[in-house]
């Protein structure tokens, strides 16, 4: 049972992690540091703080009271958890949209096929995993090993483009600039919308859950934050290697151009390896956790979950087949995925304090109070990211 709850943990902060590396995470890294330069380390380092305070109250409350979060809502508020649910499968939706067209262009860049194939091939391999009787097992030990593709690729990557360490290091405390605009878009991209509940309701269907199990679901959460953002930091060194040898970054592809101006074509191939491993890992995630949000409403839809999360895949595939790759579409769902965020971790943090849910457990006060303190600086970035567009 040990080793299985340990599969479990591994599984869930991956899982997490891999749906939040998409190729719209790639794609955001890479155009702010273009932007931003060596400062874009000051906004990943907000980020991650903003990322771990936000899983470790959402997993924490989520593996306490046994339940998927739009249960925990319904409790709260009835008909609160049907609006949430909504919320997140409208984005999971546009995201997955967008990881399947990704899916296409890595494989168009590692194997020299068509954009179309290649998305209808990535979304048969995610269909293949929820066919499998084990789909739980299968889709833990694909996103581990996809997540090791991931991350190798990277690190080669960014160590070959030489990055100026010291500069990036200084500019992650010292920045020049601070853009609201790429804090509330990457927090948005790793842990808004659908990515943050993948890992916690992975935990319930696994049944890791209870306060003698919060301990380890804590280690799990910070697990899948640290693999997302070892993976930003590494691709935002890379990017920032490539423009500090003054070489033109592709505004039309620029994480593929990064890859092949610090490698040459092995480069590029490197890149449609690791942009078909996040797209795919983020399609089997973004299915999986936008159907569970559904699950708990009736017991069809749980006794057919692989099916309906087939559907979703396919339905994600019709869609892009018939309008293409949208444009900036994977930029404006991490930011209103960002927005969505203090809606859902202000429904988690009172949830933390109703015995109806969480019994006689007690929320940490330096958790609540992170908590708060993020919704408030997140509403507040969501707030004057609105009235940008306005």
């Amino acid at each position: 049972m040990k080793t299985k709850n340990n599969s479990a943990l591994i599984g869930a902060a991956l899982l997490m992690a891999t749906s939040a590396v998409g190729p719209g995470f790639l794609t955001q890294t890479t155009v702010f540091t273009t932007s931003l330069g060596a400062s874009f380390g000051f906004v990943i380092l907000i980020s991650i703080l903003i990322d771990i305070g936000v899983q470790l109250n959402i997993w924490r409350i989520i593996a306490v009271s046994e339940k998927r979060a739009q249960d925990i809502a319904n409790v709260l508020v009835p008909g609160l958890g049907g609006f949430i649910s909504l919320l997140i499968i409208a984005g999971g939706l546009a995201f997955n949209i967008g990881n399947i067209g990704g899916a296409g262009l890595g494989l168009e860049a590692l194997l020299g096929i068509d954009v179309k194939t290649g998305a209808i091939i990535a979304s048969a391999i995610s269909i293949g995993i929820f066919v499998n009787r084990q789909a739980g097992k299968a889709m833990d030990r694909f996103t581990q090993i996809m997540g090791a593709v991931m991350i190798l690729a990277i690190i080669y990557i960014s160590v070959v483009s030489k990055p100026p360490i010291t500069q990036a290091a200084l500019r992650t405390v010292v920045p020049l600039q601070v853009d609201f605009m790429a804090i509330i878009t990457l927090v948005g991209g790793t842990v808004g919308g659908y990515i943050t509940f993948a890992g916690g309701h992975r935990l319930i269907d696994a049944g890791v859950t209870g306060a003698a199990a919060l301990s380890k679901v804590s280690n799990s959460a910070v697990m899948g934050i640290s693999v997302a953002s070892l993976i930003r930091i590494f691709l935002f060194l890379a990017s920032l290697g490539v423009i500090g040898q003054g070489l033109m970054i592709d505004s039309g592809n620029p994480t593929a151009s990064v890859f092949k101006l610090a490698a040459g074509n092995f480069g590029y191939r490197l890149f449609g390896l690791v942009m078909f491993a996040a797209s795919v890992t983020s399609i089997i995630g973004s299915a999986y956790t936008s159907v569970s949000f559904i699950k708990s409403f009736n017991p069809r839809i749980a006794k057919n979950e692989n099916r309906i999360i087939i559907a979703f895949i396919v339905i994600s595939t019709v869609i892009f087949a018939l309008i293409g790759k949208p444009v900036n579409l994977l930029i404006i769902a991490g930011a209103v995925n960002g927005i969505i965020l203090p809606i859902s971790l202000s429904v988690m943090l009172f949830a933390a304090y109703s015995p109806r849910i969480v019994g006689d457990y007690k929320q940490p006060i330096f958790l609540t109070l992170i908590g708060v303190l993020i919704v408030a600086v997140m509403a507040y970035m969501s707030i004057k990211v609105l009235f940008s567009f306005l």
